[in-house]
């Protein structure tokens, strides 16, 4: 039968098209569609360049904790492919969020923080410590964007992956501290760390990796060795399928240890790449450049950047290494 629109036809053309073949009504239709979508573009702009459309940027909320980046860390906008927006948390301590309790203060910063990025533009909003799973409650109710606050947020979705075969090793910074997160990590992610389908791993003796308890600077070519190390031995003991990197500062060891085991692993990366990716012109089919190019320049944040000059009077760690109080 003729397409809903035949009639909107001159009755000659309309005549026309039901004597044409039926791949050639096929052909018609396709082209009628594309004449359409172009003449929709050109009322409302040129195809995909669209001048409002800004390139997605990734929001990150960091503690109050200074240190030296490494490319792999969250912490370093190197690490991504896309712009990224920085906001610390004055007060918001390792400890802290270790402890999972903000002070009244510190947690209305914190939501300052938040809604700070969502008015930057920000596509997604994560946190640069896996214990910010924690806020993860807090953080989602206060915008709409979508939001990880730690890689553990990846966790359910890797466990389905891997439902029938094998084991999931979790690597954490330590696994002492890890321990007492396992009723938030089952109540956020719905996933119940203690069943042998998890395998927890802790570093805090990985010769080179000690420096990130104390602010210090990480020694991947020293704590290399030693990442993969325990990443063998845990699939020599364990039947492993996958790694997933809770501590955000382990990145930089995740392609040595896939080149190792020859197996998949999860991070504080992968994570933002798989959101961000849902935001972003995939060059390869569709639609391309349908929103503004990111010209590749990630400034240079430094710890206190984005805040006012008396916000910055509040951070603890504004003394510590090249942090620079401005004002």
């Amino acid at each position: 039968s003729p397409p809903r629109d035949a009639m909107c036809l001159p009755l000659s053309q309309c005549l026309d098209w039901c004597n044409l073949p039926l791949r050639h009504r096929s052909s018609r239709r396709n082209d009628s569609k594309r004449a359409t979508i172009l003449l929709r573009a050109q009322k409302s702009g040129p195809l995909g360049r669209d001048p409002n459309i800004e390139h997605a940027k990734l929001g990150v909320i960091r503690l109050d904790y200074h240190y030296p980046t490494e490319v792999g860390d969250i912490d370093n906008a190197e690490s991504f492919q896309y712009p990224v927006v920085y906001r610390a948390v004055p007060g918001l301590t390792f400890q802290m969020c270790q402890e999972g309790k903000m002070t009244p203060e510190v947690e209305e910063a914190f939501k300052d923080a938040v809604r700070f990025l969502h008015a930057q533009g920000c596509s997604f909003i994560t946190g640069d410590c896996g214990f910010m799973l924690y806020f993860q409650d807090l953080a989602e109710r206060l915008i709409s964007l979508p939001v990880a606050m730690s890689p553990l947020c990846s966790l359910p979705s890797v466990t389905t992956a891997f439902r029938h075969h094998g084991k999931i090793a979790i690597f954490t910074a330590n696994s002492e501290m890890l321990e007492p997160m396992h009723d938030e990590i089952m109540r956020m992610c719905g996933v119940e760390t203690h069943e042998q389908k998890y395998v927890i791993v802790g570093c805090e003796d990985v010769p080179g990796f000690e420096p990130i308890f104390h602010g210090g600077k990480l020694d991947i070519a020293v704590a290399t060795p030693g990442i993969v190390a325990k990443a063998l031995k845990v699939c020599e003991e364990q039947e492993v399928h996958a790694f997933m990197f809770e501590c955000t500062q382990l990145p930089p060891f995740s392609d040595a240890v896939r080149a190792a085991t020859r197996k998949p692993v999860f991070d504080a990366i992968t994570t933002c790449d798989f959101f961000m990716s849902s935001c972003v012109d995939n060059p390869r089919f569709g639609l391309n450049d349908w929103h503004l190019a990111w010209d590749g320049d990630h400034g240079n944040y430094v710890l206190g950047d984005c805040l006012t000059p008396h916000s910055k009077k509040k951070l603890v760690t504004i003394n510590r290494g090249n942090t620079v109080l401005h004002t």
